[in-house]
């Protein structure tokens, strides 16, 4: 026995030796993406240079609810648990495959009691018949797969990128969870703003209504007069349902969203607040930030190296694996005497196991790899190039709006001004009814537009941050 330990050992070594080379399959490097200097419309009003405030950014709206609301769905939405679960699943894969770099080590035993059949073939050989006999073993086993070309390195390397593709899910699930919970606020207030200006349209339509019925009564207009009034009031008083179904998704919605049952936000928030109020200065970042920001593209890039790993694991199917094996244990006849010496059981072997004839199987498997990688790439510069689309838009967006809702502000005052004009000229006999309600209607209808504008101002703002990637931090892991 002494002769043989030394040639295993070097045996051992030697595979040892192998299993250290480098492992079949490419090498991941990180694709090169173009990367454009700086934004198209980053010169538009509103945005200044310098880095983009995305960690926290709706506290840049300053709305103490909004940031309580975002704190709450942090906490308890149920997309963003699961999330959280992928992370764990793939952690423990991860876990399963580092484990296939040790060694499976068993403990195993046995206590049997045999009598052979005296009237069996094997019977002739013992004419007095079998004796009853005692059998006990008692021994630890071990295998372990021999990493020459890399097979299991590259699960792992696999494994690996796939458990921190997980991670950026997460964090992709939480920057769209905050801008939705911001966009659905904003819904709210938006709604609630319109609300006020409808309600607000509706008494002074009834204040028309009851004027243009105590003129007709002095015979001082016709009864054309009041049946318009009438119309014009019932017609505005049509569009608040509409807008009391829409505060009422985005409170279900809202509330949905932190985890909590439909109608369980509306006494906090059913009281109407403004509108939050966009910063003055957005900064943008650089375009190359994009690709450190944005967790979707940092997943995409993730998956990419996972399936790059994947290639070598197929690629290792060509040529052959080694194991290494072996048991050291007792065995006797007898309980008393199983851990003598010269009970000791013992043996080492190394199995080679090679795949030499598969019908194309294995070449094929590496091409399935090969197009499953190069989808993978494409699918990472599409996630680029989409990246740089939403920040364009909606950079362009954000600035534009802005004109608008300061224009509609503008108009609705001047709107204003003039229904007041239009009704005392109405009450002197200088102009007819229909101006009246054409002014009504024209200022209600500017004032329902700015509200939109000046909630879809701050909907483009949250657009903004959402596309750059904004409401997670670089340690935000489940």
């Amino acid at each position: 026995m002494s002769r043989w330990i030394p040639q295993g050992l070097t045996l051992f070594l030697a595979v040892l030796t192998l299993a250290g080379c480098a492992a079949v399959g490419p090498d991941y490097e990180p694709p090169e993406v173009p990367v454009p200097d700086a934004w198209q419309n980053a010169a538009l009003e509103g945005f200044s240079e310098g880095d983009a405030t995305l960690q926290t950014w709706w506290h840049t709206l300053g709305d103490p609810t909004l940031d309580s609301l975002v704190q709450r769905a942090e906490g308890s939405n149920l997309t963003l648990r699961e999330a959280a679960n992928r992370v764990q699943e793939a952690r423990g894969l991860l876990g399963f495959a580092r484990g296939q770099q040790m060694p499976e080590v068993g403990l195993g035993g046995a206590a049997q009691r045999f009598k052979g059949s005296d009237n069996s073939q094997l019977g002739q050989i013992a004419p007095n018949g079998f004796q009853t006999t005692n059998s006990f073993d008692l021994g630890l086993g071990a295998s372990w797969e021999i990493d020459v070309f890399g097979r299991v390195r590259r699960t792992v390397e696999s494994a690996g990128a796939t458990y921190e593709a997980s991670i950026e899910d997460y964090r992709d699930v939480l920057v769209s969870l905050l801008a939705e919970v911001a966009r659905s606020y904003i819904d709210l207030r938006t709604n609630q703003a319109r609300l006020h200006y409808a309600e607000k349209n509706v008494r002074s339509q009834q204040a028309s209504l009851v004027l243009a019925q105590d003129m007709f009564s002095d015979g001082a207009t016709s009864a054309l007069d009041v049946a318009q009034a009438k119309s014009n009031l019932n017609t505005s008083e049509a569009s608040i349902p509409r807008l009391q179904i829409a505060i009422n998704l985005a409170l279900n919605r809202l509330a949905v969203l932190l985890g909590q049952t439909p109608g369980s936000l509306h006494s906090e928030l059913v009281n109407p607040q403004p509108i939050p109020t966009p910063p003055r200065n957005v900064a943008a970042g650089i375009p190359a930030e994009i690709l450190r920001q944005r967790p979707d593209v940092r997943q995409a890039e993730r998956l990419l190296a996972a399936q790059t790993a994947r290639i070598g694991i197929a690629t290792a199917e060509l040529y052959p694996q080694f194991s290494l094996s072996g048991f050291f244990g007792f065995q006797a006849t007898g309980i008393g005497s199983l851990f003598d010496s010269s009970s000791q059981a013992w043996g080492i072997s190394l199995p080679v196991r090679w795949r030499l004839f598969e019908g194309g199987r294995i070449r094929s498997a590496i091409d399935v790899e090969d197009a499953r990688t190069a989808q993978q790439l494409a699918r990472y510069e599409l996630s680029v190039l989409v990246a740089y689309e939403e920040v364009e838009n909606a950079l362009v967006a954000y600035a534009l709006e802005q004109y608008s809702a300061r224009s509609l502000r503008q108009a609705a005052q001047a709107s204003g001004t003039a229904v007041d004009l239009v009704e005392l000229q109405y009450r002197s006999g200088l102009t007819d009814f229909q101006n009246l309600l054409d002014m009504q209607r024209f200022l209600f209808r500017q004032e329902d537009e700015l509200a939109a504008s000046e909630g879809q101002v701050i909907q483009n703002l949250i657009s903004l941050y959402s596309a750059l990637g904004g409401g997670w931090e670089v340690d935000a892991s489940p």
